[in-house]
Formats: C-alpha cells, structure tokens, sequence
C-alpha cells in the first residue's frame, strides 16, 4: 500500500534553496534512511512527508486512512507526567511500561515532563512515538541520547516493524541493519541507492567519479575547440556559427561546485603536553541522600590516552566526566591536574549559543567590532561560508548548531580533549573527519559515547559502568566491551578467554616502567600507515623500472632506490612484530 507520496516538492530557507523537486514514494515494508550534510533540510524533509509543514512548491499525497507517528528533532511532551505524554496515543498498557523500561525510563511515570533533561525528554518522545498505532514511523535522529543496549533493542523492534519506516539518522550500524533504501540529499537534489550504509558510500564514490570523468571530458572537448577557434575558424557557414557557439559553451560551462568547499580543518595547533596528564585518586561520587554513582576509582592519564567510557545510561559516565574536567567536586578521593593541561569539554548539551546572534559573533566573542580574514578562514574551514557567518544562530539546523560548537571548542587549542556524545547531530561526513582528526591529535582524549563505529574508530580501551556502582577499565577499546556482553548474555567467559574488567581500573603509568595499551596501538597505527607509504612507494619505483627500458643510468637510480625502501619496510615489519608482542605482553 503506498502510504506517501511526494511529487517534485521544493523548500528553501532564506539565502539559499535547500532542496528542489524532490519526489519519493514511501509504501508498507520500505524502510528508508536519509542522510546528508547539516543543514540540507533532512529535518525539513520529514516535516513535509508527515504532513507538518506545506512545501513551497510541489505536492504531497497521503494514503486513505494512514496512521503517522513521528519523533522530531524537538518534541512537545505537553506538561503533565511522562505516563501522561506517552498514555495519550498508546493501546496497551503493558506496551507503555516495557517499552519505557527498554528506553532506560522505567519507574519514572510519575516524573513531570518538565523536569526531564533534553536527552530524558526525546527519549519519552520515541516511547511515545513507537508506541502509537501506524502504518508510518517517522524518526529523526533516534539513536541519540539511547545507550548500547536500547540502541540493540530499537534494531530490533524497527526491524520487525510492519509498516513503512523513514528515519534520519547517523548511526552507521542501524542504517546498515534496519534500512533497505538511503536517500541521500545532496545540493538540492535526492539521491536513491538501494541497500544500507555500504550501498549509500559506493552509489555516490559512483556519481563522484562520473562527475571527474565528465569534467576531464569536458575539458579536453573545451581545449579541442580553442585550439580549432585559434587556427581561425570559417565564419560564412551556418555550420561554422553553430560550432563557435558550442564552442563558446563548452568554454564557459563551469564544473557544479561542491556541496561543500574545502575540506574540514580541525587542526588548530595544540600545546604540549607533559607526562603528567590527569590523575583520579579513589574518587567516589554521590547526589545527597541517594547511593553513590560509583566509588574507589583510581585512573591515571597517559598522554596520548584513546579511552571510552561506556554503559547504560544513569550509571555516572557523564558525572565522571564532569568530576575529570572539574565541573563537580568528588565526594571522595583526590583529582590532580598536571601543569601544562589545557582541557576542553565537548558534551552532550554543547557551548550556550544565543540564537539572535550571528554565527561570526559566536565565533570572536565580544571583543571585536566585526571578523578579520582570520576569523573568516576559520569559519570557512568550518563549512561555514560567507553567507553562513552573518546567519542568524536560531536559523542554523541542529547539526549546524553542533559544528559551531565543535568549532568554538577546538578554537581553543586543547591538549586534553573530553567528549560527552559528541556524534549526536552530526552529520556523516563531519563524523568522518573528526574521527581521522582524532586518530592524528596529540594529546589525550576520553569519550563517552553510544555510537558504535564511532567508539570503534577513536578508543583503544574503555571504562565500564556496571550500574551498580563498580567501575573497571577493560583492554581492547569497543570490540573488548562487545565480547564481554555478548558473553554476558550468553553466561559464558569472555570471548578469547579474556577476564572480565575488575571493580577497578588498572593504573596507568605515564612514565617509566611498563608503557600503555594507548601508547603502544599509537605507535603501531603510525608504523602501519609508514608501512603502506613504503610500499606504495616500492610499486611506484617497480612501474618505473619496467618503464626505463634500457637507460642505464635510470636503472641504475631506481634499483638503488628499490634497495633502500625494501630496506625500510623490513625494519619497520621487525618494528610491527616488536610491537605487536609488547602489547599482546
């Protein structure tokens, strides 16, 4: 049953479009994702769809009688109890209770609305949402705010969901397990592929290299003809004429730009960091009158630290965060700073923005009249352009909103990095870059995060929260942390024969003595990456050796050449090998 249909709908906002006739079928048993860059009208997109908002041009048709539930980016719970908000729409009490429990807000039907925090809050929303009778489920961004084992359960449910699914989301697992068509916006235009995450990546790597080709193409046809036009072309003919004016087109046609300019910059210097990083002695934390969120951590920084922090949510990851960064104060133990920290804390709610203000203002503060080139060059490495920088603050998207705070805090030149959520609104390209600007930064980074690929990509060990107060540091980043739940639910060991993480965390020592898993896989990832430049450098050099023919001279500079990289690379697989058994030691 088609249950939506849109026909050649546009919508803009003002200083620019942000898509044009797009058209798109949704009928039972489709689960689409849609994906694209901040601010490309994702959200506005699913507006049209459910039939909140009325497209500036083209139409949409809904099926008879079909049923539409929705999560928006800001959901209105009304202001009476959470059982209140999601009792208005659902049929069955039981429903109501389990699927609360799952999303991590059982017992808490009595709480107002009103005093849910931002993440409590869309979290009652999808309850709400799911739980409503439908045949449309329209869901934006899900996953954020939702721990690893909801974020299991929501897989779950949506896969077995009997109507049509559209979602927005950024969360590579689920677009890859629940979905099984991507529409990808991009400059105003929708792109289907069919399949998930994979598909989306090689359908437009396809459109990307048919655009260079088309380009080359264009360009060699362009100098063909200046060349003709050069020698003099016959002008008396009506065929000559149409030529000079293909000609004059091909010359003039200028390749389509890109969606967006240059690439993301986040390198903006980081200062040095000393062995003395930051050290929890036995820290304890507690609200008043209640259990504490946990006790007798002990946890030692090292400088090129890649930890997670990961658990279910209300078990004290973000507090113990805020306790690392100085934001609270421990009920118990000590935490000390090392003297050249410089330590910046991107969470969940993010750098306060006043909307009425303008993106630049944000960026420079108070403290001068108008931006320089230089303010202006770090916007723009930013994907802010100028049009972008004098945008009022309250017209940015959710996304774009999180990029301006991401930039504001790496503006600040950190060498300790702390991140509460920091995939939550960001759009895929953007996660991609800031994980490979993760991989390369100097100093320390921790992270608390439910995005799995994003935890798999950025930590070489985390810390787990049981909920029950312990805390243990376990070796092996987000893989390790997945075979020990797996082997909990299945009542069996560890995975590889690995020991569950002890109550507490195991030291670390940021000199001397034994070094850090972190340290170790740092230098075992530079010596890999060193390990592809030789031998791509050996197959260039080969090439070039079958190609010199008979130049002896040539033969002789590339077979030395060959000599010395063959050379490199042994050293650096005896230097993977060492490493490799002193991580595994």
């Amino acid at each position: 049953m088609i249950l939506v249909d849109a026909d050649r709908v546009t919508m803009t906002r003002p200083g620019r479009a942000l898509f044009d006739d797009v058209s798109l079928t949704m009928s039972t048993g489709d689960r689409l994702g849609i994906v694209g860059l901040n601010g490309t009208g994702k959200s506005t997109l699913l507006d049209v769809l459910a039939g909140r908002r009325e497209p500036e041009s083209g139409q949409v048709r809904t099926g008879r009688d079909v049923r539409i539930a929705m999560l928006d980016q800001n959901p209105d719970l009304g202001s009476g109890t959470v059982r209140d908000a999601v009792e208005s729409v659902a049929e069955a009490q039981w429903e109501i209770d389990a699927v609360l429990d799952k999303l991590g807000m059982g017992g808490r039907d009595d709480d107002p609305v009103a005093q849910l925090s931002g993440g409590e809050a869309k979290r009652v929303a999808l309850a709400r949402a799911l739980v409503s009778p439908s045949d449309l489920l329209i869901l934006d961004e899900p996953t954020n705010h939702l721990d690893v084992d909801a974020i299991d359960w929501l897989e779950d449910r949506l896969s077995s969901y009997k109507g049509g699914l559209l979602m927005v989301t950024h969360d590579r697992h689920v677009l890859d397990r629940v979905t099984n068509r991507v529409l990808e916006l991009d400059r105003g235009r929708a792109h289907v592929h069919e399949g998930g995450y994979g598909a989306y990546l090689e359908g437009r790597a396809l459109r990307e290299e048919q655009a260079e080709q088309a380009e080359q193409k264009r360009k060699n046809l362009a100098r063909t003809e200046l060349a003709w036009l050069r020698r003099g072309a016959p002008a008396r003919t009506s065929k000559a004429k149409a030529r000079i004016r293909s000609a004059t087109e091909l010359v003039n046609t200028r390749p389509e730009e890109a969606a967006r300019a240059g690439s993301l910059d986040l390198h903006f210097g980081t200062p040095r960091l000393g062995n003395d990083v930051i050290e929890l002695r036995n820290i304890g934390f507690a609200h008043p009158d209640h259990p504490p969120l946990f006790s007798g951590v002990d946890l030692s920084l090292d400088p090129r630290e890649r930890l997670g922090i990961v658990g279910a949510n209300g078990t004290g990851k973000s507090t113990l965060l805020d306790v690392m960064v100085g934001r609270r104060t421990p009920t118990e133990g000590s935490v000390e700073v090392g003297s050249t920290v410089v330590l910046e804390l991107f969470d969940q709610k993010g750098i306060d923005l006043d909307p009425n203000k303008r993106v630049w203002e944000a960026v420079v503060g108070g403290d001068k009249p108008k931006p320089d080139w230089h303010d202006k060059a770090l916007m723009e490495s930013f994907w802010f352009d100028s049009d972008a920088q004098y945008a009022p603050i309250e017209l940015l998207s959710g996304g774009e909103r999180r990029r301006l705070q991401l930039l504001i805090t790496l503006a600040r030149q950190p060498n300790v990095l702390f991140l509460d959520e920091p995939t939550n609104d960001l759009d895929l390209d953007t996660l991609r870059v800031l994980e490979d600007f993760l991989e390369d930064f100097p100093g320390a980074v921790v992270v608390v995060s439910h995005d799995r690929a994003f935890l798999e990509r950025t930590v070489d060990d985390v810390i787990v929260f049981d909920g029950g107060g312990s805390v243990g540091r376990l070796p092996g980043g987000y893989e390790a942390y997945e075979a020990m739940r797996r082997t909990e639910r299945g009542g069996g060991k560890v995975a590889g024969g690995a020991a569950a993480p002890s109550d507490k965390p195991k030291q670390k020592k940021a000199s001397g003595g034994g070094r850090s898993h972190s340290t170790i896989r740092h230098e075992l990832k530079q010596v890999e990456k060193d390990m592809a430049k030789a031998e791509k450098r050996q197959t260039a050099l080969t090439a070039e050796l079958e190609a010199a023919g008979t130049d002896h001279a040539a033969l002789a500079r590339i077979g030395g050449e060959l000599g010395e990289v063959g050379g490199q690379i042994s050293e650096l697989e005896d230097r993977w090998m060492e490493l490799s058994e002193e991580l595994e030691g």
